[in-house]
């Protein structure tokens, strides 16, 4: 699959970057197991910009989007669905994860990104 490259504010990059040094303990877990191409082979990116947005983590070859969701998205619920729809736009595809399933359940949230990249392939 041909990665499809999706500009982004270059005034984001300074905020990835903050975002990549103070990451939560959720992000830190699963960028363990991401990083590397340690997921099936795939390349990820972490707070990786979009457009006008910041991501989690990112697939450019799947052009898939993980989200951890944690309590400052309670707040935010509007926002990230109005971010999600745009970045859908743009064939961005999501998976979601709740922060205390990373730290509970590590093994269920990296078979569900297996499964669905099983899928996709």
């Amino acid at each position: 699959m041909k990665k499809k490259i999706i500009p982004y504010r270059s005034d984001l990059k300074r905020l990835a970057r903050n975002l990549r040094n103070n990451m939560t303990l959720s992000e830190v877990l699963l960028w363990q197991h991401l990083k590397g191409k340690q997921m099936c082979g795939y390349d990820f990116d972490r707070q990786k910009p979009i457009d006008n947005y910041i991501v989690d983590f990112y697939c450019s070859e799947l052009q898939l989007a993980i989200e951890i969701d944690g309590a400052s998205h309670d707040f935010t619920y509007n926002n990230d669905c109005v971010r999600q729809k745009r970045l859908e736009e743009l064939d961005v595809r999501f998976l979601r994860f709740d922060d205390l399933d990373v730290k509970r359940n590590m093994e269920g949230v990296l078979t569900a990104i297996e499964n669905w990249i099983n899928d996709k392939e």
